[in-house]
């Protein structure tokens, strides 16, 4: 048996620009994108907690070190900038691997700055 199990988790991010303009997806700043293990072009679960939307797209990387979280294309319809939103990725793990798989999870705060990495519930730098 295969199972779908969160991969990465970036919590509480705010959207800070909306494009309907572009081709779609979601800008993320690639160094969190690195520290929730995101890739570029990989397949993403958006959840905006502010209104309830959620949607499926795929992230990109901005520009180092600049906290974007960008809705690109239709994905700009649903939400605004100041909306805060978890991002998450998945992997399909079979049922050993799951038994000892932990997702890295970010936190971020009002300014998008990295409060807090876990592996798993484990605190990591």
């Amino acid at each position: 048996m295969v199972l779908k199990m969160l991969k990465g988790k970036i919590h509480r991010a705010r959207i800070t620009r909306c494009d309907i303009d572009y081709e779609g997806s979601l800008e993320i700043d690639p160094e969190i994108m690195e520290k929730a293990g995101i890739l570029p072009y990989e397949k993403i679960l958006v959840v905006n907690a502010t209104n309830g939307e959620r949607l499926e797209t795929y992230a990109i990387a901005g520009k180092a070190g600049s906290k974007v979280f960008c809705l690109n294309g239709a994905a700009a319809r649903k939400g605004s900038v100041g909306d805060v939103i978890i991002v998450m990725c998945f992997a399909d793990l079979t049922e050993a691997e799951a038994a000892s798989f932990r997702p890295r999870v970010v936190v971020l705060d009002e300014k998008n700055n990295v409060v807090a990495c876990r592996l798993g519930k484990e605190e990591i730098s």
